[in-house]
């Protein structure tokens, strides 16, 4: 059995993807942007809100540095004030979280979403139920570079050969890589199964069920 498990956020604990969308629309429109469908956003995010903001910018737009520092100012203060307006926890989840924390390991999160956005969302629907939570720091590289997770481990105490590293992407895959970890795909998130197993995930899951029954039994 695994004594730390690693979650990603976007995706995998939370389904972020209206509200990620809204915001970044509403940075769209400030600009006279044309807007993109929700399910667009699917491959727009996951390498964090710079790069996300990167991608929505019409061809032919200059992408300055004075560009970058205003539109992620706007989409950080309009996605602060909005990011629990439609996000939800996924189905089991909730479940399968509480069930681990009671079966004594110890949980986390590390997401490339900014740390200040990252642990108030994440405590508002998994309550005391993560020991700790990552998010994206200013001039600290994000995943797939294992910087923050390596930091996060020590922090816990955590072991290449006792975590596992749960994410719905290629990047979280990557990450996992990239630490010396496992790592385990979902299939209720943002990506697709032909992706995870691209990146060479170790593991694919389809339901929380699952992936508590490959945890606890590891």
């Amino acid at each position: 059995m695994y004594k730390h498990v690693i979650f990603d956020l976007d995706g995998t604990i939370l389904n972020t993807l209206d509200d990620l969308a809204a915001a970044t629309n509403w940075v769209c429109a400030r600009h006279g942007w044309p807007a993109h469908q929700v399910e667009e956003y699917k491959q727009f995010v996951g390498n964090g809100a710079p790069k996300l903001l990167e991608r929505v910018v019409p061809a032919g737009v200059p992408v300055t540095d004075e560009l970058r520092r205003m539109t992620l100012a706007e989409f950080t203060e309009r996605y602060n004030a909005h990011k629990e307006d439609r996000t939800t926890a996924y189905p089991g989840v909730p479940e399968l979280v509480g069930r681990l924390r009671e079966a004594g390991l110890t949980l986390a999160v590390l997401s490339n979403k900014p740390h200040e956005a990252a642990w108030p969302v994440v405590e508002r629907y998994y309550p005391g139920l993560f020991h700790r939570v990552q998010g994206a720091l200013p001039e600290v590289p994000v995943k797939p570079d294992p910087t923050l997770l390596r930091r996060l481990m020590a922090d816990l105490g955590a072991t290449q050969e006792d975590t596992l590293f749960v994410g719905d992407s290629n990047v979280d895959i990557r990450t996992a890589k990239n630490g010396g970890l496992t790592g385990c795909g979902v299939l209720w998130g943002f990506r697709t199964r032909q992706e995870l197993e691209e990146e060479g995930a170790d593991y694919i899951v389809e339901t929380p069920e699952e992936l508590g029954t490959l945890i606890l039994r590891a």
